[in-house]
């Protein structure tokens, strides 16, 4: 599923040939019915539309979801080329509501398979037909179900939910429990579900193409998507569900996730149909058995990226021009005086803070300095280097670690020290110290004194039998220490490293915990959690040659993936608008923390490493998106803020009401982080020969 196989030249989702479509009809085929009726009864299918119809139309409107409900079965079945149509109406007293399905088996370059259905809703009525729900519906029986919706559920978001559960969507695990979301809340837009059904784990999803709404009563309004729980003759089953605006979460219906801590009303989300009026919507249906149980939203992961091909990065800006801009700010932020020297995280006169780690990343200028000075001929970028890492050196110890923030103006180290920022800040320097022995006129002797007492105070931590961490976050040591163990000549730091790691592969590979914590203001789960896995999991493979961490790299990166947008988001009126902003390539953060930054870029390079591992020209691809697609939004002195505001989600600044959020952009926000991980990524690229200059 390379960037060769596009939408363009109509390979990417091909009909299906005769040999594979005789395979597929006895499953794919069939999805929801899709077929005739004397195809196959009902009862031997997993999945089906629900009994009262293949349509369903609410009419009316009360207490913030629809009041009537009417179905329809198709009245004529016919084929014409590769297309089944399904036809049916729905008669009215102000006249008919024409329906029609397209449907047709489809297969990608990749090998997955899908049900493609193009539906179609006709009002022929001579009068507006108002307080219109449209839908599209499709159930299955699961037992033991666990969602998996992009960005915004991940297999029922148990530790969000331990944390407090009134700042994250939740979907119960009892009957009529659902969850309803606005589709551009998705980074990728599908609504999955991962359980067993007759002794096997499946795997099914419904996904969508996109759009905004036309005749919508709100402004903005746009299909929403997701799953609502229900029973089949008294065993478990769920329904996967697409609806014309409405949407719901929490046990509440009409509502929406639109600041950090809290949801607010989003009422009157339905249609007004005026004569004549025809909407159209495709969607795509996906199931299949899953080989081991927490995998199966990998499957929906790729299909969504094969449905959506989001690779291309014509029209972005070139990156190379992005880190000339980022080394720009960098030497904007120096700070330098008789006591200290270093980048200046939060540049304004609020914080002046030396700060290591999340957020700051401080401590990162070195590598790139010493990888990238005579790409970019940087004047002065060893000895930058070489002031910047002696100084942090001198950061003092306690029995919690290191301290990670330095005032600058009152010359005193903060009693700041989490591990998740420690492992952070112990990776950067280790990657500056493999380079920094190479170099003849770089002293790296308290650079190795410092990283060995923090390897050995890690190391230990980690080896006590008390050792339990409550969160991905000290998953950030696990690279550190197994890097430590080969630069410092140490065995007990990788012991420790393959502790931690085997701790996270056995705690998140079957996503009963799935990955979260890896970042502080949202304990919840996150894609750096995912990212902390992921980086720690590929760092193991590379220091023991393991095929097992190997495998569970791939299983993180999927995570991390699926908080990637493969589309672009149409934007109203706006800062996003007015800069043509693309988010195809954006990462949103985490479930509680909905908005877009620019953490990819730095995840990008373990992508393209693993692509090379496992010879995937996809997960290249997908580095490369993200790369490239992250330079968008610099300002002319090199910074650039985060918090894109592509969805019905605000976290700073005074709110203004739902409607008036989506669009907007806080560049407020320009801590060092989002341009250090732009060069550590390219200093990455640099060190794995990575063309990356013509990007």
């Amino acid at each position: 599923m390379s960037s060769q196989h596009s939408l363009k030249n109509r390979r990417q989702l091909a009909p299906m040939t005769p040999p594979h479509l005789l395979t597929f009809l006895s499953t794919a085929l069939l999805l929801a019915n899709f077929t005739s009726p004397q195809a196959a009864p009902d009862t031997e299918l997993p999945y089906r539309p629900p009994a009262e119809g293949r349509w369903s139309i609410g009419l009316g409107w009360d207490n913030d979801w629809p009041a009537e409900w009417r179905h329809a079965q198709p009245s004529r079945i016919r084929r014409t080329g590769k297309w089944e149509i399904h036809e049916g109406e729905i008669v009215l007293p102000s006249g008919i509501l024409k329906l029609r399905d397209a449907a047709r088996p489809v297969e990608t370059p990749s090998g997955v398979r899908l049900q493609e259905v193009r539906r179609r809703w006709e009002w022929t009525g001579d009068q507006p037909l108002d307080r219109v729900t449209l839908s599209f519906r499709f159930e299955l029986e699961l037992e033991n179900s666990r969602p998996f919706l992009p960005s915004i559920n991940y297999y029922g978001n148990p530790a969000g939910r331990g944390v407090d559960a009134t700042r994250i969507p939740v979907i119960a695990e009892t009957a009529g429990s659902e969850g309803f979301y606005e589709e551009h809340r998705f980074s990728m837009p599908f609504a999955g579900i991962e359980g067993a059904a007759g002794g096997i784990t499946r795997f099914a999803a419904l996904h969508t193409v996109p759009s905004p709404l036309q005749h919508g009563a709100r402004p903005d309004l746009w299909w929403s998507l997701g799953l609502r729980r229900t029973e089949r003759e008294g065993k478990p089953a769920v329904e996967l569900t697409a609806y014309s605006g409405l949407v719901a979460s929490n046990g509440k219906r009409g509502i929406v996730k639109a600041q950090q801590r809290q949801f607010h009303p989003y009422p009157d989300a339905f249609l007004n149909l005026p004569p004549g009026a025809i909407v159209e919507k495709t969607f795509f249906v996906q199931i299949a058995d899953v080989s081991k149980r927490g995998s199966g939203f990998q499957l929906g992961v790729w299909a969504s990226a094969a449905i959506h091909e989001p690779f291309e990065v014509a029209g972005l800006p070139p990156f190379r021009e992005v880190i000339e801009a980022k080394l720009h700010d960098t030497a904007r932020r120096w700070h330098e005086d008789d006591r200290c020297a270093g980048v200046d995280a939060f540049p304004g006169e609020e914080r002046p803070w030396i700060d290591l780690g999340w957020a700051g990343q401080s401590e990162a200028v070195g590598y790139p300095m010493i990888a990238l000075r005579d790409e970019f001929k940087i004047g002065g970028a060893k000895e930058m280097a070489q002031k910047a890492l002696d100084f942090i050196a001198t950061a003092p110890f306690t029995k919690d670690g290191f301290a990670i923030r330095y005032d600058y103006r009152k010359h005193t180290w903060f009693p700041r020290r989490n591990p998740l920022s420690q492992g952070q800040a112990m990776n950067n320097l280790l990657d500056a110290l493999r380079l920094g022995r190479k170099e003849h006129d770089l002293d790296t002797t308290k650079w190795e004194a410092f990283l060995r007492k923090a390897s050995d105070f890690h190391a230990k931590r980690i080896e006590a039998l008390d050792w339990s961490p409550k969160s991905t976050n000290e998953g950030f040591l696990i690279a550190p220490l197994a890097k430590a163990a080969k630069l410092l000549n140490e065995p007990r730091y990788l012991a420790a490293a393959r502790k931690a790691a085997d701790h996270y592969g056995a705690r998140h590979l079957s996503m009963d915990d799935p990955y979260w914590g890896g970042t502080l203001d949202a304990r919840c789960e996150d894609k750096e959690g995912a990212w902390a896995a992921l980086q720690g999991f590929l760092a193991m493979h590379e220091a023991t040659g393991e095929a097992k961490y190997l495998k569970w790299a791939q299983h993180a990166a999927d995570v991390v993936i699926s908080y990637v947008y493969v589309w672009n988001v149409p934007l109203p009126p706006g800062r996003l608008a007015d800069h043509a902003f693309k988010t195809k390539g954006w990462t949103s953060v985490s479930v509680q923390n909905m908005h877009l930054d620019v953490y990819g870029v730095l995840c990008a390079p373990a992508i393209w490493r693993l692509g090379e591992l496992t010879n995937r020209r996809e997960l290249k691809d997908m580095a490369r998106l993200m790369t490239v697609a992250c330079g968008q939004l610099v300002d002319p002195f090199g910074g650039q803020g985060e918090q894109m505001q592509q969805t019905n989600y605000q976290q700073h600044g005074e709110f203004k009401g739902v409607d008036r959020i989506r669009g907007d952009y806080v560049e407020q926000w320009t801590v060092y982080w989002i341009s250090a991980h732009f060069l550590v990524a390219a200093a990455q690229f640099e060190e794995m020969g990575v063309d990356w200059r013509n990007w």
